[in-house]
C-alpha cells in the first residue's frame, strides 16, 4: 500500500482540491483509493457526502488513530491512501509527515507560499521524510516570470514534480459536485493535468526515496 500526504504550513494552497481530483484519477487508473481527512475543516468529508458514492471512501483521522487506521486499510486491500492535512504546523501535520511514504508540498507561485514551502521542507528534512514540491494554481500563461521564478525556487529547494497545475474553473466546479476533474470534464485540460500528475507521483513513489549524495572530503 502506498501512502501519500499533502502537507504545507500555508493555507489556501489547494491541498483538498488536489487530493480529491488526484484520488479520482488514481482510482480511474486502477488503484483502490482511500482518503483520510485530517483537516478540521473537513472539506473532503463534505466532498464525499456530496459525491454520494462509496468508490473512494473518505474518513476523518486523528494523529492518535492514524497508524492503526493505515494498518487496517492495508489489510483491507487498499492500494493508495491520500492524507489531507491542515495548513499549519502541529501534531496533525507531523503525524501525517511521519506516516506518509511521500509528502507533496503544493505551493502557489508567490513569495509567501514559497517561504512557507521552505519551512515545511525543513521540517520534513529534519524527520527524514521523503518529499517533493509541486506548483499549484498557476496563472493560465505558464511561461510568466512569476511561474518560472517559482519553479526555479522549488527546484533549488530539492525536487519539483510535474506538471504544474494551472488555475482552472474545472477544479472548483468538480469539487462542488463531489467529483474529480477527470469525471467533470474528461477531455479537459484539468483532467489531463491530474492524470499526468498521478503518473508522475506513481513513478516517483516506485523509485523510492533518493539516496543522499555523500560530499567529497
Amino acid at each position: 500500500m502506498r501512502t501519500l500526504a499533502f502537507v504545507t504550513q500555508k493555507g489556501g494552497s489547494g491541498k483538498s482540491t488536489l487530493a480529491s481530483s488526484l484520488g479520482v484519477a488514481a482510482a480511474e487508473a486502477g488503484e483502490k483509493v482511500f482518503i483520510l481527512d485530517m483537516d478540521s475543516q473537513r472539506s473532503l468529508i463534505n466532498w464525499a457526502k456530496t459525491r454520494g458514492l462509496d468508490d473512494i471512501p473518505v474518513e476523518a483521522a486523528t494523529p492518535a488513530k492514524l497508524t492503526a487506521m493505515l494498518a487496517t486499510l492495508e489489510k483491507g486491500g487498499v492500494t493508495l491512501v491520500i492524507i489531507d492535512t491542515p495548513g499549519a504546523d502541529g501534531a496533525v501535520a507531523q503525524a501525517a509527515m511521519k506516516a506518509a511514504e511521500l509528502c507533496i508540498i503544493p505551493s502557489r507561485p508567490n513569495v509567501f507560499d514559497l517561504w512557507a514551502s521552505d519551512l515545511t521542507r525543513k521540517a520534513l528534512k529534519e524527520m527524514g521524510a521523503d518529499h517533493v514540491f509541486m506548483l499549484n494554481q498557476c496563472p493560465p500563461a505558464q511561461q510568466t516570470a512569476r511561474v518560472e521564478e517559482g519553479a526555479a525556487a522549488l527546484e533549488a529547494m530539492g525536487g519539483l514534480i510535474t506538471p504544474m497545475v494551472l488555475t482552472r474553473v474545472d477544479y472548483q466546479e468538480a469539487a462542488r459536485a463531489g467529483l474529480g476533474v477527470s469525471e467533470w470534464n474528461p477531455s479537459g485540460a484539468a483532467a489531463a493535468e491530474m492524470k499526468a500528475l498521478w503518473g508522475s507521483i506513481k513513478r516517483r513513489m516506485a523509485r523510492g526515496k533518493p539516496k543522499a549524495v555523500r560530499k567529497a572530503a
